[in-house]
This record gives structure tokens, C-alpha cells and sequence, in this order.
């Protein structure tokens, strides 16, 4: 698709949409509209250094806002949707706001994007969890897998995704989805797994592995992952699933151990705990599809992608810091002061 040059990205203050607007910025001549509901998860500092920029505008609410949705969209090109309640643990223990979020702001989305003659391409973001678990020897998901969520945040995502197909089918939207695996790399918010275990290993604090630790998972670092999007939304077919994955299957204790090795700590800090539900075995993705079809590949091996991302935290310790203490919330205040309460 080519042409666009506005887009709205819902929940660009989490993770990857914050790796996702820079990306964009960086690189094009394009304006970002970024909605953000700025939950636990979504932290304005990410971005601070767009503001003042004329490209971009920060608007702080929730894609379950009718309204608000409306409004945003008949001004965009294209919609890019990465806004998720996205922590299966947290699912686990109370699944309704990951049906608020994740199922109900979708299709608020995607009405809006249905009634807007000027939208050309909705991207929505999902996930390979959406696929069930693999066996040890079984093949890695294509885009043919059916969908078998076992938590309710992947069950969640997986309704999300069948209302994007069903948008798709029933009225025409030019609508891609995306799925990718596990993600990694600066912005992560530190209740993942990877950003912490380097908090805890700086602090020599007991590092928790669920379970043997053996469960598997392909790692992909956050800025492959963006790209597949930008090319999805560049280059994508109306109506498909690309599967973006990072090639790097590793188990979960073996990810821990790479971390220890690269802040210099021993593996004796790894202590293993009760396993969590329904925890899936294995993922594993094929993306023949998206490399063939939109000329994406992934390029950061997961040492080097390890690295980068341990150096980041190192060189961002405040950040950390504001995040783990709930001080960034000061910084909310001190940027957008009442507005929080409301529409922007």
C-alpha cells in the first residue's frame, strides 16, 4: 500500500509501539498520532523527545472509546494496532480487562475504521500464542495453524484477530494481521522476562524460572519485529497473517542463563518456582510467508540482540528505576498535568 501518510498507532507508550514510533519517525516523512491509555505499562517518557515535534501528537485515551476512536481515525491513513493488555500472568489473574481491552477496544477500532472512506490499511498486531503449544518435534506454526489459545490473554488476542478476519470478510476492510514471538529489547517493561532477570541479577536478587524451565520459546528482537510491521503495512495483502518470528528457539532456563553470563553474574542465583497454569511448551514460528511476501527477514542474532539490550538497561538505570518505584508517574503529571484525566 503505498500513499500513506498519517497514521494512528494505538498504544504507542508501551514496548513496541514505542520502538514502533521511533522506527517510523526515524526513517519517513510520515505524521504519528499515538493513543495511549497510559496503564501500568505505557510510559510517556519513552516518547518525550517527540513532543514539540509537529509530526507527532501524543493523545492520551482508551481504544474502547467510541468517540475519541472515531475521531482519531477519519484523520489517519492508516491504523496500526498495538494497544494490548499483553502479561499472561496477569491475564491468570483476572481475565476481564484483557476482554475490555484486547476484544472489545479491537472491534471499537475496527468500526471506526469501517466507517472512514479515507482509511486504506489496518494493521493489527498479534501474537503467536494465539496458536496453542507445540510438541518438542512438531513443525513451527505457519499461518494455516488453527487457533487453540490456552491462557486467557491468548484467548483474548486469538477473538481479537477473528473479528479482524471477520471485518475483512464481511465489509471489505483492508485489514493485516500480524503475528509475532517473543519480543526483547529496550522499553520493555520490566515485569517480562528478560528485563527481569537483568533487574534481578543486578541486584543479586533469587532469579524465578518457572517451573524446569525448559519451555520454549523463539526470541525476536523488538526492532525485527517493527520492521515486519512496517512492512506489513507497507506491503501486506488485504485479508492475510504474516508470522514474524526471530528463527532463535531457546528454552526459558537457558535464556536466564545468557543473561547471568552477560551482566556477570552466577547461575546461582536461579531459583525455580511453582509452574503457572496452562503454561504452553513450545512456540516456534514459520516466516517463509512474510519473507517472501513483504521482503522481511530477521537480522539480529540473539547474542548480539542480548547485548544490546543488557547495555540499554545499563545506560537507562533511571528509567528502570521510575518504573519499579512509580515515580514516572510524577512524570505524567509534570507533562500533561489535568489532561490525564481526560481526552487530549
Amino acid at each position: 500500500m503505498g500513499g500513506t501518510n498519517r497514521i494512528l498507532v494505538t498504544g504507542g507508550c508501551g514496548f513496541i509501539g514505542t520502538n514502533f514510533v521511533r522506527l517510523v519517525m526515524e526513517g519517513r516523512d510520515w505524521e504519528v498520532v499515538n493513543l495511549d491509555a497510559l496503564t501500568y505499562a505505557g510510559n510517556p517518557a519513552n516518547l518525550a523527545d517527540l513532543e514539540g515535534d509537529p509530526r507527532y501528537r501524543f493523545v492520551h485515551g482508551r481504544i474502547e472509546d467510541a468517540g475519541l476512536v472515531a475521531e482519531l481515525v477519519a484523520g489517519v491513513d492508516a491504523v496500526v494496532h498495538f494497544a494490548a493488555e499483553s502479561h499472561v500472568d496477569r491475564s491468570i489473574l483476572d481475565a476481564q480487562p484483557f476482554v475490555v481491552t484486547n476484544v472489545l477496544g479491537t472491534q471499537v477500532l475496527l468500526d471506526a475504521a469501517r466507517r472512514s472512506p479515507r482509511l486504506r490499511r489496518f494493521v493489527h498486531v498479534s501474537t503467536d500464542e494465539v496458536y496453542g503449544s507445540l510438541g518438542p518435534e512438531d513443525p513451527p506454526f505457519t499461518e494455516e495453524t488453527p487457533l487453540a489459545p490456552n491462557s486467557p490473554y491468548a484467548a483474548s488476542k486469538a477473538a481479537s484477530d477473528l473479528l479482524a478476519r471477520a471485518a475483512f470478510k464481511t465489509h471489505g476492510l483492508p485489514v493485516v494481521v500480524t503475528r509475532c514471538s517473543n519480543n526483547y529489547g529496550p522499553y520493555q517493561f520490566p515485569e517480562k522476562l528478560i528485563p527481569l532477570m537483568i533487574a534481578n541479577a543486578w541486584a543479586g536478587r533469587p532469579l524465578p524460572v518457572y517451573g524446569d524451565g525448559l519451555n520454549v520459546r523463539d526470541w525476536i528482537h523488538v526492532s525485527d519485529h517493527c520492521r515486519g510491521v512496517l512492512a506489513a503495512l507497507e506491503r501486506g495483502r488485504d485479508g492475510e497473517v504474516y508470522n514474524l518470528g526471530g528463527r532463535c528457539e531457546l528454552t526459558n532456563l537457558e535464556v536466564v542463563r545468557r543473561v547471568l553470563a552477560a551482566v556477570g553474574r552466577p547461575e546461582s542465583l536461579i531459583t525455580h518456582v511453582a509452574d503457572r497454569p496452562g503454561h504452553d511448551r513450545r512456540y516456534a514460528m514459520a516466516t517463509a510467508k512474510a519473507e517472501a511476501e513483504l521482503g522481511w527477514r530477521p537480522e539480529i542474532p540473539f547474542d548480539r540482540g542480548l547485548a544490546e539490550t543488557v547495555a540499554w538497561y545499563e545506560a537507562h538505570r533511571d528509567w528502570v528505576r521510575a518504573i519499579t518505584d512509580g515515580s514516572y508517574r510524577d512524570y505524567y503529571r509534570r507533562m500533561y498535568g489535568d489532561r490525564l484525566g481526560g481526552r487530549t
